[in-house]
């Protein structure tokens, strides 16, 4: 059993935190996105995204939901990727993420990549730190310190 001498780890990316106070909807997603816990969009057929470097906040959708239960023979805990189909989105709520560049901070700013998607760094996902064109700020806020490993809670469309 593994011992937490400072801090519990902060969650599970695409894992909704708050449940009694989040609005999750299920969409279609014929392309699956890079990760649980990233951000995505409606496309101009209905379907669920992945976001593209033209994007701006009021494009953004919502948060790819973790579900549970979920399996995955081949993926290491918090390393699957969203099987294509039918899919939760977490549309207002409060969801925890991998915080992928810069220092989350209670409070803190969110920023979403929509461009230049490097190792470490999916479109969607979640950073503290603007990079230019390559990210967008959504109305989103972190509610705590990131954990070691980067994971932490934000608060989107509340």
């Amino acid at each position: 059993m593994a011992a937490y001498t400072y801090r519990m780890p902060s969650g599970i990316p695409g894992d909704v935190s708050r449940k009694s106070h989040s609005t999750i909807e299920s969409h279609n997603m014929p392309t699956p996105v890079a990760a649980f816990g990233v951000f995505a969009k409606m496309d101009a057929t209905g379907n669920l995204a992945a976001l593209g470097s033209s994007d701006t906040a009021d494009t953004v959708y919502g948060l790819i939901v973790r579900s549970y239960p979920t399996t995955s023979a081949t993926n290491d805990l918090g390393q699957a990727v969203p099987p294509k189909g039918i899919t939760d989105v977490l549309v207002r709520g409060y969801m925890t993420v991998k915080c992928n560049a810069g220092t989350a901070k209670k409070g803190g700013a969110v920023y979403v990549r929509i461009g230049a998607a490097a190792t470490g760094k999916p479109i969607g996902g979640i950073e503290a730190v603007a990079d230019g064109a390559n990210t967008i700020a959504v109305k989103a806020r972190f509610m705590h310190d990131a954990d070691a490993s980067g994971n932490v809670e934000i608060a989107y469309n509340i």
